[in-house]
């Protein structure tokens, strides 16, 4: 699939700036299309990047239907996405998390962190499940497939394309194996817990570990405490809080399915007669508790991205102050309030600000025990904020 001889995409003037600066991704009203039009360009297409003088920049591959044309693989313009590459880069990616944990079970491959745009994959033992994005990478999908085989010795994979931001590059939706015969659920042990997680019908991949650290951190917390868990999915924060000596744990989640496998991963952590699951979406709920004058030690907030496109962006702030409003009439005088976010277009400070305004709100002193982000097992490519998306506020609120 390698072309001998690649088409290139010439910029703008003073366009490669950001490229220059370690960014991966080229705009479409950044290239010079008089010069080199996107017309005829396949989508996925490897192409070479060019400034306005005509100095190579790297290697990548074209969509011309979306707002993101380029996305860059390679430095050297000779090195286009191949087999080769795609193995280098997968050895890299697994190295790192074999230094970093102790166990396969993580993501295995972030994006643009780890040199391959598009694609993500987890790894659960000896199961991997991946999602293809681009155009560009589905090319590439038999290769990548192959290569995670013979590097990591999974014996399964399973693709989960069934992703929103496929059809922004022209990509069906699907969900089949990639190799082996994936199984429906498998068990994912994460601190003193094991869980019980769908591959086939989970949300993403069937589990978050970027919020492992920040499940970690709070623990020496709850002991003793009440402890409220909105958005709680299969009860990643609940169970562990209850393992580690809440009190109770009150659960707070709209899908019946996450709510069966949430109850079941409690039953089996023996902590079953300590977590109480409430089926409701978040605010109904929120508000209910706080009619009904119930009050929490510590109230976690881990909802899905309110900010998906930056022209979401005050509607999404809206919800989240609306959301931390609420959390903080349920929490008591002296509570701890965890709140995160995973949209990229929210930044670390503006939910920080979030917060403080809310509890200033309602005439409440917020004191900021620490921000927490993704895990390790997700690094941010440090020239792209866009890979740093997830941000996470542990307060005292008086």
């Amino acid at each position: 699939m390698n072309e001998p001889s690649l088409p290139e995409i010439r910029l703008k003037p003073r366009e490669e700036r950001r490229l220059r600066a370690g960014h991966l991704w080229v705009f479409s009203n950044e290239i010079d299309t008089a010069a080199t039009p996107l017309k005829g360009l396949a989508p996925g297409q490897a192409v070479v990047v060019r400034d306005a003088r005509g100095k190579a920049l790297g290697a990548g591959y074209v969509n011309p239907a979306s707002l993101i044309a380029v996305r860059l693989v390679s430095r050297n313009p000779a090195r286009p996405l191949s087999p080769e590459l795609i193995a280098e880069r997968l050895t890299s990616a697994r190295r790192l998390r074999e230094r970093l944990f102790e166990r396969p079970f993580h993501r295995l491959v972030y994006g643009e962190a780890d040199g391959l745009p598009g694609l993500v994959v987890d790894r659960y033992g000896d199961h991997l499940v991946g999602q293809i994005a681009t155009a560009g990478m589905e090319r590439w999908r038999e290769a990548v497939a192959e290569a995670l085989r013979r590097i990591t010795g999974a014996g399964t994979l399973l693709w989960r394309n069934d992703i929103a931001v496929r059809a922004l590059e022209g990509l069906p939706s699907y969900v089949e194996p990639g190799f082996g015969e994936p199984p429906p659920e498998v068990e994912v042990p994460e601190g003193a817990c094991r869980f019980r997680v769908s591959l086939l019908g989970g949300q993403k991949t069937g589990w978050f570990y970027d919020q492992r650290e920040n499940r970690a951190h709070i623990l020496p917390w709850v002991h003793g405490a009440r402890v409220l868990d909105v958005f709680s999915y299969v009860g990643a924060w609940a169970v562990q809080c209850a393992r580690a000596g809440a009190d109770e744990v009150v659960a707070v989640e709209e899908s019946g399915a996450a709510v069966a496998r949430l109850e079941a991963n409690a039953a089996a952590n023996g902590v079953g007669g300590r977590t109480r699951v409430i089926e409701a979406e978040a605010v109904p709920a929120l508000k209910a508790l706080r009619d009904a004058g119930e009050r929490f030690d510590v109230v976690i907030l881990d909802p899905p991205a309110f900010i998906k496109r930056r022209r979401d962006h005050e509607a999404g702030l809206r919800a989240y102050q609306r959301l931390n409003q609420l959390a903080l009439r349920v929490l008591r005088a002296g509570g701890i309030l965890v709140s995160c976010s995973c949209s990229q277009h929210l930044a670390a400070g503006e939910l920080r600000r979030l917060v403080h305004q809310s509890a200033r709100r309602q005439g409440r002193w917020m004191r900021l025990l620490g921000m927490g982000g993704q895990a390790a097992d997700h690094p941010a490519h440090p020239a792209i904020p866009e890979t740093e998306y997830l941000k996470c506020v542990f307060a005292a609120v008086d």
